[in-house]
């Protein structure tokens, strides 16, 4: 009892320091209520005092909440200054560009991050409103910044907010130029966060500079740019933005393209920090897109795609082929292979990149077409950093809906550019009488069937992805599918990631790195036999079910 009370003392004199230090009214009264309901609150106070957010490669992200475990007023201004500061160090020059999304907190984090900056005497550029993650990413490219700041959690749920940090030319080079920040930055900004004194000692400028419609105007003409002028355009879209900030530069830029204007969900239409219509705004979960596709079924749309709320990513849908009831979604992978695809078809040469959880098909298909190939570890942030930079980056993808098709003109995943260049596709393929699926099925007659698969686990205790990837280590499968594992792989230290292959099967095992989940990527490819497509899916389906009981049994985790 008598350590009990004196760990909560401990934890109260910490959240005492905080309220004395803490520059946000709000938070204080939050914190406040907290301490006043001791003991019951205990367990409560000690998550928010279990340690700060730390600034990694993805910068920082966590539930809104007082506290050094939370997104507020307090970690914003600490994780600012830090930045600032780690600039400064650098010998970076030039203007930090400041956007944000619609989320609770997003402005408010936004504008206190431009004080912090112009308080330290370096200009602050603000995206004119809540604007997608992709606008931003371009604007550091397009303005000649030394960095970027996008306050954002993306697709996380509605209690979350996030801080992402981009770098310029300057400090990032040439293949980081625009580009999500990599080690060793990540650590050196989050050494300077922790070397700030006191808030009340953190100097505050101006809001800074508001930039105009203008940056938009040039962001949406840059991203026309990604599909050819003067081919076919006959093409009805539904469409919808997941309640976040897309829905108003895609449309402009479809429309500047030539495409018919998507119909987009009218409940989904605008922003909304409470994502009312979804239980996670993320185009991948299950029930997501169910208003989406019933409004593709109404409008007899050829295709249908969501962005999520900060759109750099991009999902589609599309209809059954004859004979087949309703919509699916196509896999991460199916869209990334026919992006490059397309690509390529049009005789864009250079480095075509992907991560070691994707589909090793764009593998295979660059090796047969005489395209160099890189493969990196799982985020954008290395993808655009593939290769040695003697081959320019032309594609990256990752299987979870990120696509870039114009690595100069958004360093990064970009949901805009994608669905645009999935729209050139498939209205030129409707100009042949055909589909995305017709073309999927000439690639899988070309190069076998790659059928992949997810096995994701959510945890609230994240121990339990610990043990899962220590079970898998310590009693790695000799076989899969009743094949030898021909290759065990763990990348410890670089990364926490299992790799195991068959001679016709690939497993990547890790934890997500933004979410409480445990992650296992599935592959089977399967030749088609004289040419029978059908039999050879329905042979790869059977194979990755068995694949994800196999996994899921290995890492004594649920199979999904």
């Amino acid at each position: 009892m008598a350590a009990e009370n004196t760990d909560l003392d401990t934890i109260r004199e910490r959240a005492e320091r905080w309220l004395a230090d803490d520059p946000d009214p709000a938070g204080r009264a939050e914190l406040r209520a907290v301490l006043d309901q001791l003991p019951g609150s205990a367990p409560e106070l000690a998550d928010r005092f279990a340690g700060p957010l730390t600034f990694g490669t993805a910068g920082l992200r966590g539930p809104l909440r007082a506290g050094p475990n939370g997104m507020n007023l307090a970690v914003v201004t600490q994780a600012a200054a830090g930045l600032v500061a780690w600039l400064a160090a650098q010998g970076g020059t030039g203007p930090l560009v400041i956007g944000y999304d619609a989320r609770r907190g997003s402005r408010e984090f936004a504008e206190r991050t431009a004080q912090v900056a112009t308080g330290a005497g370096r200009p602050a550029l603000l995206l004119p409103r809540p604007l997608p993650t992709p606008v931003l990413a371009y604007a550091v490219r397009h303005l000649s910044a030394v960095a970027g700041v996008m306050v954002t959690a993306s697709h996380n749920p509605p209690q979350d907010n996030g801080y992402k940090v981009y770098l310029g030319a300057e400090l990032g080079g040439k293949q980081g130029a625009g580009a999500q920040i990599v080690p060793p930055a990540d650590a050196g900004i989050e050494a300077a966060i922790r070397a700030v004194g006191p808030l009340a000692q953190v100097p505050l400028g101006p809001a800074g500079q508001v930039l105009g419609d203008d940056l938009v105007a040039a962001y949406v003409a840059r991203a026309v740019g990604v599909v050819s002028p003067g081919g076919p355009r006959e093409l009805t879209v539904a469409y919808t933005p997941l309640h976040g900030v897309g829905a108003a530069v895609l449309t402009a830029a479809f429309a500047a393209a030539g495409f018919p204007t998507p119909g987009v969900v009218p409940d989904q239409a605008e922003p909304d920090p409470d994502f009312p219509t979804v239980s996670f705004p993320n185009p991948e979960e299950p029930g997501a897109v169910d208003r989406l596709v019933a409004l593709a079924e109404r409008t007899d749309a050829d295709l249908a795609i969501a962005n999520d709320p900060d759109a750099d990513r991009c999902a589609v849908a599309v209809r059954e082929p004859s004979g087949g009831p309703g919509w699916r979604m196509l896999r991460g992978d199916e869209v990334g292979v026919l992006l490059a695809d397309h690509l390529m078809r049009r005789g864009v040469t250079g480095l075509y990149a992907t991560t070691i959880v994707s589909s090793s098909l764009l593998r295979a298909m660059c090796a047969a077409r005489g395209l160099p190939y890189g493969e990196t570890l799982t985020g954008f942030k290395w993808i655009v950093r593939a290769g040695d930079g003697s081959e320019p980056l032309v594609f990256g993808y990752e299987e979870a809906l990120g696509y870039c098709v114009a690595p100069d003109h958004v360093r990064d995943k970009d949901g805009i550019t994608a669905a645009l260049t999935v729209a050139e596709l498939a209205a030129g393929l409707k100009a042949e009488g055909r589909t995305l699926t017709d073309r999927l099925d000439e690639l899988a007659a070309e190069f076998g069937v790659h059928q992949t698969d997810q096995l994701s686990v959510r945890v609230d205790d994240l121990r339990l992805i610990a043990d899962a990837m220590a079970r898998i280590r310590a009693a790695t499968p000799t076989t899969l599918l009743g094949q030898p594992v021909t290759e065990a792989q763990d990348l410890l230290p670089d990364a926490d990631v299992v790799i195991l292959r068959t001679a016709a099967a690939r497993v990547v095992i890790r934890p997500s790195g933004t979410e409480p989940k445990l992650k296992a990527y599935l592959e089977v490819v399967e030749p088609p036999s004289d040419g029978d497509l059908t039999a050879a899916r329905t042979r790869a389906s059977a194979a990755v079910t068995t694949l994800r009981t196999e996994i899921a049994n290995a890492l004594a985790v649920p199979p999904g």
